[in-house]
């Protein structure tokens, strides 16, 4: 929630787009190329031995360069164990959706900076 509420803040507040990826990214309005790395990302959260050479022979295919591919990983790996790690401690997580707009138009604005 809260980097969905970044990236709609990042994209003049227009939840939208980021709805319609988070819903179905294969269908959303978004780019092939996109569409590919986020196969990648959720296979990388589910194990990242699900991620086949198919996989990256396709993302580059659609213009995904080497490091594109790598950063995906690494992205889909830190945040896969991050929410591990939140979700093993039992961690209290806000569930009113104001708190993540809230938090995510501050982020888009400065960035990830102590409050």
């Amino acid at each position: 929630a809260s980097h969905a509420a970044i990236a709609a803040h990042l994209n003049n507040g227009d939840y939208s787009l980021i709805n319609a990826v988070c819903s179905n990214y294969q269908t959303a309005p978004i780019s092939k190329k996109l569409k590919a790395l986020l196969t990648i990302a959720g296979k990388v959260q589910i194990s990242g031995k699900e991620v086949t050479s198919d996989d990256i022979n396709a993302a580059k295919q659609e213009g995904a360069t080497d490091l594109d591919i790598h950063d995906t990983v690494l992205i889909a790996a830190a945040f896969s164990m991050f929410n591990r790690y939140v979700d093993g401690l039992a961690m209290f997580t806000p569930t009113d959706p104001e708190f993540y707009d809230t938090r995510g138009k501050q982020t888009a604005i400065h960035g990830y900076q102590s409050s």
